[in-house]
């Protein structure tokens, strides 16, 4: 297969919902062997095009050829048989099962008695994972995995299948550095073998990493395509917001004052030991390293959801004891989980239930709900997070990430805080949503609360935070002030206990 020929071309592609434009006469063209990023905030329609390619939504008006050959009425059988496979940014194995049982599941090769002929395909699977250098077995357990395994066994069930077009929809999302570097590795035995990728991302430095060429959507709309070297950084930005950022991250300017929280020698085994820091009255304090290098365990600790072993924690210069997040909530201190889906949010229910859940006391009066004061508070929220909704009763689960993001937020500065802790609080989100949650925060410590901000992303550590504090392996490895804090520092003390 020429590395040049087209694998997908899209033409004039249109299509509606009730009435509501969400692709307006889009192209795309994706070539063998290239990776082809497909850039765009929440809702610019990347989704959309994707189901159409992939047969989930159907074709109403333009054109759609894959591999020279008209594509209509595609169904999502036809399409994976046509040689298109989807890894989405949410993984669904069947954790349960071996490897070689996920790679081919629903079409398990027989013998001739009609019985699931385990020994080839345990043996077909092994071939192709030694093609596609995987560190796992065929007969390995899909929930012994790592999420960087499993996407590779999304791959080597792609190559199984003799796909010509792979889609990639987040796919670092949870992954560390080293894994990422694995990721992409990867992707390059893909495109050895000729297969076109589309790759979907809000991390715009992989996109100069990875790609090899670049289409910008927005508002159901392309707004240009063209080879990675025709585009900077600036340009996607502004194509991708339609408006120029001067600043990826805004001004951070509030005043700090006396600690509000500390911790003293905190341990709990297995997951972190003698930790002690502080934080300060209107300070964004950074808490950075790899994952799992203990950053999330303290956090659900001092919100009490996991309890420690030994140490102390203080709120205010008084000792406290957190048993469970109830204690920590009516102390004034929050957490928005790194998973905000499952952990910070009722998906089902609307976005009013979602902001009013841990505030009911707030509209409760005599054991009766006071229905006026809760919508008058949802929308006063809702209207300072200037979330994107069509009413305050569409469901929460509808909202992009960074709209779902800003319901999370909104629920809890209902309450009185003195701690925010946010853990991971822009993944998956676009960069104009990115901004205007930095804004959030830059807001939160202008009104003295102490926020602390879990992140994977180091450029983002040092766009907002006042200070950083790097772990690695469950310790405390490093501090640093705005001034003094470098990427390089950072990703020194984040590998240092890995490098005794």
């Amino acid at each position: 297969m020429a590395d040049t020929e087209t694998i997908v071309e899209l033409h004039n592609i249109h299509k509606e919902f009730l009435g509501v434009t969400a692709l307006n006469h889009v192209d795309l063209s994706v070539k063998a062997g290239m990776v082809h990023a497909l850039l765009g905030e929440n809702g610019a329609g990347k989704s959309t095009l994707m189901k159409i390619i992939c047969g989930i939504y159907s074709l109403e008006k333009g054109e759609y050829h894959f591999k020279g050959r008209e594509i209509r009425n595609l169904t999502p059988a036809e399409g994976l048989k046509m040689g298109v496979s989807m890894i989405q940014q949410e993984l669904s194995p069947v954790l349960e099962l071996t490897v070689a049982e996920n790679i081919f599941l629903g079409r398990e090769p027989l013998t001739k008695f009609g019985m699931v002929d385990y020994k080839k395909m345990e043996e077909d699977t092994e071939i192709l994972i030694q093609d596609m250098g995987g560190r796992f077995r065929a007969k390995s357990k899909m929930a012994a995995l790592t999420v960087a395994d499993m996407q590779m066994v999304e791959m080597v069930k792609a190559v199984s299948r003799d796909a010509a077009l792979v889609i990639m929809d987040e796919p670092t999302s949870s992954l560390s550095d080293s894994e990422i570097e694995i990721l992409f590795r990867e992707i390059g035995r893909l495109k050895e073998k000729g297969i076109g990728i589309i790759y979907i991302t809000h991390k715009l430095d992989e996109v100069f990493q990875i790609a090899d060429e670049i289409t910008v959507m927005r508002d159901g709309e392309k707004i240009s395509t063209g080879p990675k070297c025709s585009y900077t950084m600036e340009r996607i930005i502004t194509e991708m917001v339609g408006r120029e950022l001067t600043n990826v991250y805004p001004k951070m300017d509030s005043a700090i004052g006396d600690i509000m929280l500390e911790t003293k020698n905190l341990s709990k085994k297995g997951a972190f030991e003698d930790i002690s820091f502080y934080a300060r009255r209107g300070e964004i304090l950074g808490f950075s390293g790899l994952v799992g290098a203990g950053r999330t365990e303290i956090m659900r600790t001092i919100f009490g959801l996991d309890l420690r072993d030994s140490g102390t924690v203080y709120l205010d210069g008084e000792e406290i004891n957190i048993r469970h997040p109830g204690d920590a909530i009516n102390r004034g201190v929050a957490l928005a989980s790194e998973d905000r889906k499952m952990e910070g949010l009722v998906l089902c229910r609307s976005i009013r239930e979602n902001v009013m859940l841990p505030n009911m006391d707030q509209i409760i009066e005599r054991g009766l709900l006071n229905r006026k004061r809760e919508l008058s508070l949802v929308k006063s929220m809702t209207d300072k997070m200037k979330v994107k909704m069509a009413s305050a009763e569409q469901n929460v689960s509808n909202l992009s990430g960074g709209n779902q993001q800003k319901v999370v937020l909104a629920k809890w500065l209902l309450h009185d805080l003195k701690v925010m802790i946010l853990d991971e609080p822009t993944r998956g989100i676009d960069v104009g949503a990115k901004y205007e949650i930095y804004k959030m925060i830059g807001e939160m410590a202008k009104e003295g609360l102490a926020v602390i901000v879990i992140s994977s992303e180091i450029p983002e550590l040092l766009g907002i935070c006042d200070r950083i504090y790097v772990m690695s392996q469950g310790k405390l490895t490093g501090e640093f002030t705005r001034e003094e804090a470098t990427q390089e520092k950072i990703m020194h003390c984040a590998i240092a206990n890995y490098l005794l």
